[in-house]
């Protein structure tokens, strides 16, 4: 008899049932929103008017069938890992010999983040690079979040995930070595993996970096890094407590955005107004309708609560660097100037031992495959390149 290894990769497409999607529309046309806060737009969360008009074109004119197909357009697969339904991309790279590269977001993101940069780094010709360039990109749906989630499943911390990845790339899909690249949790996840996994990886680039912020000043701590330390208390003082709900008692906050549309565009549209580049209108930085495509993920999937849990283990202290460990693989940062935080390089080679690019760019935030993803496919092409 045959033993079928339940972790063989299952072709997978996204397919929303045309009843939630019924069930959507109902919800956002009987949406109450509260009165607007005295003072500036923005200035105690989602703006009002901002939410009633986005929750109007959601309701009338977003085409989550559109965004559906252009996801379903690259090759997805589903594997059974650990109790995990993992979902990812699997994206063949053109060229004589491609990298595999771990790609992987953060929240309050998913693999929407991704489609626009995707092609850049597997195709490199296609937008007039060199094919020897290319990359063959994996990039999951972190566990608890979209396709990789069904009710009741495991939760998983940073380095659990970062586990789990190494088992993907390497016993299901056979890559000896690999690159790895993120932001936000992505950071942390190939942070940890080249903490606990450094012999399987040839490197790893960040447009985020972790494990800095809570650092105490000391004798050595220059001025540069007092100020940003300084920045960083006070970041977290104005906006950090998401970070707290979302760690200590994110089933409370759950309860109340699985039963919203309105409120879960709330919760997520405040992060992608406040964590971009741009001059007012968060529209400027990043398309409406990918932004509600992200959204509408975490609605129709039901994955907001298990989105959270990584925060429940940053809570815990569980983290990339826990105990002053180092990362000492070969490691590129991008820093993009509306990034939530961009520390200075003084202090980051504390913690990483090996930078060999370090990129002030030009434009972006937080979201940058998103904002600028021809400028970050460039970065990790060029960083990427030396270590081929």
């Amino acid at each position: 008899m045959t033993t079928v290894d339940p972790r063989q990769p299952v072709p997978f497409e996204l397919h929303i049932a045309d009843v939630d999607l019924e069930n959507l529309a109902r919800r956002l046309a009987t949406t109450r929103l509260p009165d607007r806060a005295p003072g500036e737009a923005w200035a105690h969360g989602a703006d009002v008017d901002w939410l009633a008009e986005l929750v109007g074109y959601w309701r009338d004119r977003f085409d989550w069938r559109a965004q559906e197909a252009e996801l379903n357009s690259f090759p997805q697969f589903r594997s059974e890992l650990r109790g995990i339904p993992l979902h990812f991309l699997h994206v063949p790279g053109q060229g004589p010999a491609p990298v595999p590269l771990l790609l992987s977001h953060g929240w309050p993101g998913s693999v929407f983040e991704f489609l626009d940069l995707i092609p850049r780094l597997t195709d490199p010709a296609r937008f007039g690079g060199d094919p020897a360039d290319a990359f063959t990109v994996v990039a999951p749906s972190l566990p608890g979040y979209g396709p990789s989630f069904r009710p009741d499943q495991a939760r998983l911390a940073i380095p659990e995930m970062a586990d789990l990845f190494a088992e993907l790339m390497t016993d299901v899909l056979g890559y000896r070595t690999f690159a790895a690249q993120g932001g936000d949790w992505g950071a942390h996840i190939a942070t940890s993996l080249a903490v606990r996994h450094p012999e399987r990886l040839t490197g790893i680039h960040l447009n985020f970096l972790v494990g800095l912020p809570g650092a105490a000043p000391t004798e050595e701590t220059t001025e540069e890094e007092r100020r940003y330390l300084e920045q960083q208390a006070e970041w977290r003082r104005q906006e950090g407590a998401y970070t707290q709900i979302q760690g200590t008692k994110p089933q409370t906050l759950a309860a109340a955005l699985m039963d919203s549309p309105a409120g879960l565009a709330a919760w997520i549209g405040e992060k992608f107004h406040g964590w971009t580049d741009h001059g007012g209108d968060v529209f400027e930085a990043v398309d409406r309708d990918r932004m509600l495509a992200d959204i509408a993920l975490y609605w129709f999937t039901g994955a907001i609560a298990s989105s959270f849990w990584p925060y429940h283990g940053q809570v815990q202290g569980i983290g990339p660097l826990s105990g002053g460990a180092t990362v000492d693989v070969p490691t590129g940062y991008a820093a993009f100037p509306a990034e939530i935080r961009v520390p200075p390089r003084s202090l980051a080679a504390r913690h990483f031992t090996d930078i060999r690019r370090w990129t002030q760019m030009d434009r972006g935030g937080h979201f940058a495959a998103l904002e600028q993803p021809a400028a970050l496919a460039q970065e990790i092409t060029e960083f990427f390149r030396g270590l081929r």
